[in-house]
């Protein structure tokens, strides 16, 4: 029976160091190289996914921006995207500006590798200039500041996530907003270091890990799906898998939704994990 196994990133697959160690980088590339489907399913986009990656070898599409397309390593090209209506980006983004908020418009085709983020605002929050110095070196995200200006043509029929960044308070009120009025996925959280910062992140509808993870599954033809997570995000797609598994240090919650526990994220455990259900 072919099993399809996905892997979270971040706090999952990475180590305490924010890295696939040398030992996970190997075994997944070993094993993936003898042909088990191996991918992950992560909130980053392909910019920072791939130098993640750089040492791993794997055969399959990953799952990027939670859901909303799947990326092709072999290619560097996106699949199945799935974007923003023009009119439900117009109505989102009159929303946060009437909070006060200006958003990052993340825009992605087909045919082209490269992320345009772009952010119209007149001016830019140290959080917001963190934010894009952090990003700027990255050669799949390309960051267009255009304060005052109009979003160019055709950009919002090709925006897949709309994302900002704000002052918790004022973040929470436009997410409640429009959850009540547009229909859109939404995912509204603090910064785990500053919880006075608040970050929200809007796709079209119906894009999660989950509904990404069945279209992969079904794209690898594969019969059955084991996924490993430890964080909120991760609980939808552990729903749907026929064996769910939490590294130890997982959330609560995500503990008493698994099926297995395994050991912590820092112990190379979901390659062990992996590499033991393949002898």
């Amino acid at each position: 029976m072919s099993r399809l196994y996905i892997s979270d990133l971040d706090g999952t697959l990475l180590d305490s160091y924010s890295r696939v160690s040398p030992l996970s980088a190997a075994t997944i590339s070993r094993l993936s190289r003898k042909g088990v489907l191996i991918s992950v399913a992560t909130a980053r986009t392909p910019a920072t996914v791939e130098p993640l990656l750089a040492h791993t070898y794997t055969s399959i599409p990953a799952v990027v921006m939670t859901g909303a397309a799947l990326w092709d390593r072999a290619s560097q090209r996106f699949l199945d995207i799935r974007t923003h209506h023009p009119a439900t980006v117009d109505a989102v983004c009159a929303t946060l500006r009437s909070h006060g908020i200006n958003p990052f418009y993340y825009a992605i085709e087909s045919d082209s590798p490269v992320i345009d983020c772009y952010h119209f605002g007149q001016t830019l929050s140290d959080k917001e200039q963190k934010f894009i110095s952090e990003r700027n070196h990255l050669p799949l995200k390309h960051i267009h500041l255009q304060p005052g200006q109009l979003p160019p043509e055709g950009l919002s029929q090709h925006t897949a996530l709309i994302f900002a960044i704000g002052n918790i308070a004022d973040i929470q009120r436009a997410a409640a907003c429009i959850a009540r009025n547009i229909d859109c996925s939404l995912s509204c959280y603090p910064d785990i270091f500053n919880h006075r910062i608040g970050y929200l992140e809007i796709f079209a509808p119906g894009v999660d890990k989950a509904s990404a993870v069945a279209r992969l599954k079904e794209r690898v033809n594969a019969e059955s799906l084991t996924v490993f997570g430890d964080n909120l995000n991760d609980l939808p797609m552990m729903g749907i898998a026929d064996t769910s598994v939490a590294v130890a240090n997982a959330l609560p919650q995500v503990l008493d939704r698994a099926d297995i526990v395994i050991g912590p994220n820092s112990a190379d455990s979901v390659a062990n994990y992996i590499s033991e259900q393949n002898r």
